[in-house]
């Protein structure tokens, strides 16, 4: 019987060098396989040592629109978290039962108050228009 050696594999490696423009990737014979992990390893010190310049030039290219998806992502969150208290308060019995007669009490109220007499529905309407002029600006100072 004949036992062959092995015989050593040379497997062609990739020398790569790091370039303003970006990595520049060569093919290197006879390099050896803890040089090629040394190389990658630097490779990827060198992208970690540049992360924060990275994130920070992608954070402020991409400020107003990340913004605007945060604040998207924040309110969808807002709506779910109120719908699912709103729903665990809705299965506590009587719960349910006595906010309907609360909103239905301060319907009356509401109507009774600012709605059966003209005066009372002027007042009203000068309230709201006090509220408008605050929020969006005007010339009238609403009344205190």
């Amino acid at each position: 019987m004949e036992t062959k050696e092995p015989q050593e594999q040379k497997t062609p490696t990739v020398e790569v060098t790091v370039d303003q423009g970006g990595p520049i990737i060569t093919n290197t014979p006879g390099s050896t396989s803890a040089n090629q992990v040394q190389e990658y390893w630097d490779i990827f010190v060198s992208y970690l040592a540049k992360l924060p310049d990275y994130m920070g030039d992608f954070f402020s290219t991409y400020q107003k629109p990340l913004i605007t998806v945060g604040l998207i992502v924040g309110a969808f969150v807002t709506v779910k978290v109120t719908l699912a208290v709103l729903d665990a308060l809705d299965d506590i019995p009587l719960l349910s039962p006595f906010f309907e007669l609360v909103g239905i009490g301060y319907s009356g109220w509401f109507v009774y108050r600012y709605l059966l007499r003209a005066s009372n529905r002027k007042e009203l309407a000068d309230e709201i228009n006090g509220l408008k002029n605050q929020v969006v600006g005007g010339n009238k100072t609403p009344k205190v």
